[in-house]
């Protein structure tokens, strides 16, 4: 069966992780011969050289010469097949036949080439914490799959698009692993629904992909659907080869070896996006931890100044609209919320569109404006960074009440990639920007020209923005 580019792209990291594992192994057990080899010496059993273990924390040659090759070997026994839902004995045959196979082929190869060979007490200990260490990868990974698989928040959003007899037969053909990885919102006939009903299930059921099945369907149904789906920034999964976009990029990925034509409008699964997530959670950390003296700044100005919570938690769109509870330090009085429409009323909004900005507003308290000028105020969102609900680059999320009011379904492509603290539009000045269509243009224009050093650029240029309070008021 063909592998998906996503099941790939989970291969290599799985392989790399498994030599990070070998090595390890190797280290642990040469950490536990160095506690074994003296108790021997002393019972006096048998000679012993203890000088070859005199530093525990250097991976013998051995570890080395086997960690590169055990993946390839792992992988022609099998043991990277059918990762999903697997029980963990089932791997234990062909981890124990690829240690043995690198092993004795490592140890024939040294004799060859007449290099000092391993103590044979510490190449037992090293098969052995191998193959314990490669068991408990599996047993860690099956335990995330089966946590992942068994909350349907976490499963793909799927809506299923072409006529009932191909979705039918298309849902019937798929494995039971495939089904529980992905969420059906919705089954759309093309022949009885209309492209606004669509754009509707779309933008209700937080939909992240789109599954067209469209044998027997009218091409500019098909073509309007796949229009509406790439304006809004969801993936397109298309089973023809005839399709033609503006925005997306058009990739060939399969599913239980079918192929089918993507078209994404939006970074696709790379190492540069995995890197932007570790980038994210360890950034996250290490922030709040140079930053903590500025949290009790915040805590004790807050407390001093206005009674209340010192956090303010508000619903926010998310990754395709789908809701978070974001968090910041409170900068207003109480009840702010409920005096918003009473404000607009009064004052009016300097932001076009569904955003509220206002200059001066009386909402907030003295320190709350210190908080905001600094970006203080922001820090807490490091929190939802650390749990994968934002990312350090991004566009800001838009609260959830304001989606409603989004009038260019263009405009929602912004939702299509996890939202972040900072932005282009924070460093280039945002109180100069009061136009709703420039703000999402910024935002859009950064998911099209997206990478990695794209986002080291922004986070460099928040440092000075911050520190001199550029564009925040």
């Amino acid at each position: 069966m063909e592998t998906s580019k996503k099941e790939a792209f989970s291969i290599q990291f799985l392989q790399i992780l498994d030599v990070i594992v070998i090595l390890c192994s190797a280290m642990a057990a040469m950490l536990a011969w160095n506690v074994i080899a003296p108790l021997i010496d002393q019972l006096g059993w048998f000679k012993l050289n203890l000088t070859y273990y005199k530093d525990v924390y250097i991976i013998p040659p051995i570890a080395w010469g086997i960690a590169p090759f055990a993946p390839l070997v792992l992988e022609m026994f099998g043991f990277y097949r059918d990762q999903y839902r697997r029980r963990v004995l089932k791997v234990v045959m062909p981890v124990i036949q690829a240690v043995g196979v690198v092993v004795a082929c490592v140890v024939i190869l040294g004799l060859l080439m007449k290099s000092p060979p391993p103590h044979r007490p510490f190449v037992v200990l090293f098969i052995v914490s191998s193959i314990l260490g490669l068991l408990l990868r599996e047993l860690a990974l099956q335990w995330y799959y089966k946590s992942k698989g068994s909350d349907s928040a976490r499963r793909t959003s799927v809506m299923l698009v072409g006529n009932t007899a191909n979705i039918t037969e298309w849902v019937d053909s798929l494995p039971e692993h495939s089904l529980q990885r992905m969420k059906i919102v919705e089954k759309v006939d093309l022949m009885t629904h209309n492209i606004e009903d669509v754009v509707a299930i779309l933008e209700d059921n937080h939909v992240e992909r789109a599954i067209f099945l469209v044998r027997d369907v009218a091409f500019d149904k098909v073509t309007r659907a796949i229009e509406a789906c790439e304006i809004q920034g969801v993936e397109a999964w298309v089973a023809a080869d005839f399709v033609r976009a503006r925005i997306a990029q058009p990739t060939f990925d399969s599913i239980n070896g079918q192929s089918m034509l993507v078209l994404r409008s939006t970074p696709a699964l790379s190492w540069a996006v995995l890197a932007k997530s570790l980038i994210d959670r360890v950034g996250a950390f290490l922030l709040i931890l140079v930053t903590s003296p500025f949290w009790l700044l915040a805590y004790i100005g807050i407390k001093v100044q206005s009674p209340g919570p010192v956090f303010y938690r508000q619903e926010r769109a998310g990754r395709y609209g789908k809701p978070f509870m974001m968090w910041k330090f409170r900068s207003m009085i109480m009840d702010a919320d409920k005096k918003l429409e009473e404000l607009k009323k009064q004052s009016g909004n300097e932001m076009s569109g569904p955003v509220f900005k206002l200059d001066h507003d009386p909402r907030i308290f003295p320190f709350g404006r210190f908080i905001r000028k600094y970006s203080i105020d922001e820090l807490p969102q490091l929190l939802n960074v650390l749990v994968g609900d934002m990312s350090l680059v991004g566009p800001r999320p838009m609260a959830v009440y304001e989606l409603p009011e989004i009038e260019k379904s263009e405009h929602r492509r912004k939702l299509s990639v996890r939202p972040g603290i900072t932005c282009i539009w924070q460093v280039s000045g945002r109180n100069t920007i009061t136009d709703f269509d420039s703000w999402v243009k910024l935002d859009l224009d950064y998911i099209d020209n997206w990478s990695l050093w794209l986002d080291i650029k922004i986070l460099l240029q928040t440092v000075p923005a911050v520190l001199f309070a550029k564009g925040s008021k």
